[in-house]
C-alpha cells in the first residue's frame, strides 16, 4: 500500500469512527471510488489501534477511577455506593449483546453485507433512525442516570454495528436518544462503550498478522494519523453536541447513499 493510500485512510478512519457516519462504510467506499486495493488485515489493525488509543488517552481521568471503582466494588462485594464501579459493570454488560451478535452474523457483515448498495441503505435507514430519535425525545438525562435498562438498550443498539453503514457512534447514540439522554451524554457513553469492543476486535485481528508487519511504514501512518484525527473529532463532537443536532450528519448521510446509488449505476456498470 502506497504511504498517501495509509495517510488518507488513517484519517478517514479517525473522522469517521466517531461521528455518527460509519467508518466500515467509509473504509469500504474509499478504496471503491478510487480502485485501491483491498488494504489487509494489517492495515485495518493499524486503523483500530489509532482509534482505541485517540479514546484511552481522551478519557484517561475517566478510565482511570472507573477501573479502581469497579474494582473496589467487587471487593466490596457491592456496586450500590460506587459510580464509577457500577460505569464500568455497564461497560461491560453494554458490550456482551455485540459478541452475541458479531459471533452469529459476522460472516454475513464481512460478506454481502459490504456490497455498495447494501452500505448505501443501511446509511439511509439508520439516518433516518438518527433523525427521529433526536426529534421525538425530551434528552434530559445523563451518565448519572444510567440504569441496566439503558444500560442494554445502548448495548443492543450497538450490536448493528456489525453492518456496515450502521455506525457504531451513529446507532449508539441513537439508541441513547431514544432513552431521553443528552445529545453529548449519549455520545460519550458510546466513546466509552466502544473503547472494551475495539480491544476485543483488535485482539481478534492481531491473531491473524504476522510480528513484522506492523512495523511497516503504512501501519505505522496508518496508526498515527488514525490516533490524531480520531483524538480530535471526539474533542469537537463532545462540545458541538452541547448546543448543535444530529442534522447536518444526517444530511450527510442521505446525500452520501444517494451519491454510492448514482456512483454504482451509472459509473461503476
Amino acid at each position: 500500500m502506497e504511504t498517501l493510500q495509509s495517510f488518507i485512510l488513517g484519517i478517514v478512519q479517525g473522522i469517521t469512527e466517531f461521528l455518527p457516519i460509519s467508518s466500515t462504510a467509509h473504509l469500504v467506499l474509499v478504496p471503491w471510488f478510487f480502485n485501491w486495493q483491498d488494504q489487509g488485515l494489517p492495515f485495518n489493525v493499524a486503523l483500530h489501534f489509532g482509534s482505541l488509543f485517540a479514546t484511552i488517552f481522551y478519557f484517561r481521568s475517566e478510565l482511570k477511577n472507573i477501573t479502581i471503582g469497579f474494582f473496589s466494588a467487587i471487593s466490596n462485594r457491592s456496586f450500590k455506593d460506587s459510580e464509577d464501579g457500577k460505569l464500568g459493570l455497564f461497560l461491560i454488560i453494554g458490550t456482551i449483546p455485540v459478541v452475541i451478535f458479531a459471533i452469529l452474523f459476522e460472516s454475513y457483515a464481512a460478506g454481502i453485507l459490504r456490497d455498495p448498495t447494501c452500505i448505501a441503505i443501511f446509511l439511509f435507514v439508520f439516518g433516518v433512525l438518527l433523525y427521529i430519535s433526536e426529534k421525538s425525545t425530551k434528552r434530559e438525562k445523563s451518565i448519572s442516570d444510567l440504569n441496566i435498562t439503558d444500560c442494554l438498550f445502548f448495548g443492543f443498539a450497538q450490536a448493528f454495528a456489525i453492518i456496515p453503514g450502521v455506525s457504531r457512534a451513529g446507532v449508539t447514540i441513537t439508541g441513547g436518544l431514544f432513552r431521553n439522554y443528552k445529545r453529548d451524554e449519549a455520545a460519550k457513553f458510546s466513546f466509552l462503550l466502544g473503547i472494551p469492543l475495539i480491544i476485543g476486535a483488535t485482539i481478534f485481528e492481531l491473531r491473524y498478522i504476522e510480528p513484522g508487519s506492523i512495523l511497516s511504514v503504512s501501519f505505522i501512518v496508518g496508526v498515527l494519523t488514525s490516533f490524531v484525527s480520531a483524538f480530535l473529532v471526539i474533542k469537537f463532537l463532545l462540545r458541538y453536541l452541547k448546543t448543535n443536532t444530529f442534522k447536518p450528519f444526517v444530511l450527510y448521510r442521505i446525500l452520501l447513499s444517494i451519491f454510492i446509488f448514482a456512483f454504482y449505476f451509472y459509473f461503476r456498470r
